[in-house]
């Protein structure tokens, strides 16, 4: 049996930083098309745990050592991405310390959700809009696609 095509898989992380008021949180801006604002995160490796390359993802990106509390969500729109079908598994973390563009970032910011960036890359703004919802009420991803 030939092995199937998939979708590429991700992990996202919304960090709440503890040391700042309101519990902002970090945006990376992209070196690399497409360009925006968006979570840190990236590629799952082969043989990788999701939790462990959102974690590997946050330090490569941003120089944080994160600790993740809950998973947001899976989102598998197939135009979530313009280079192609990726699923990502978007986890919320908290860390201490201030943010360090490194790696795929060419600059991070810290945001309360009150003022957010306009320009988000992929579906980060619907990622955002259910984290907002999960703040508020620990309400997580709602499912999409079915029904």
């Amino acid at each position: 049996m030939p092995k199937p095509i998939t979708p590429l898989l991700a992990a996202d992380t919304i960090i709440e930083l503890l040391d700042l008021p309101d519990r902002p949180i970090v945006l990376i801006e992209r070196a690399n098309p497409p360009y925006g604002w968006a979570l840190p995160g990236g590629f799952v490796d082969v043989g990788e745990w999701l939790e462990v390359a959102a974690v590997r993802e946050a330090r490569e990106e941003v120089c944080l050592d994160v600790r993740l509390t809950a998973l947001l969500g899976m989102y598998s729109d197939p135009s979530r991405d313009t280079r192609g079908h990726t699923v990502t598994a978007v986890y919320v973390a908290e860390a201490h310390g201030l943010p360090k563009a490194a790696d795929d970032a060419k600059n991070c910011a810290v945001f309360t959700l009150a003022e957010l960036p306009t320009l988000l890359a992929f579906d980060h703004a619907q990622v955002l809009a259910d984290y907002r919802l999960f703040r508020e009420c620990g309400q997580v991803a709602p499912l999409r696609g079915v029904g």
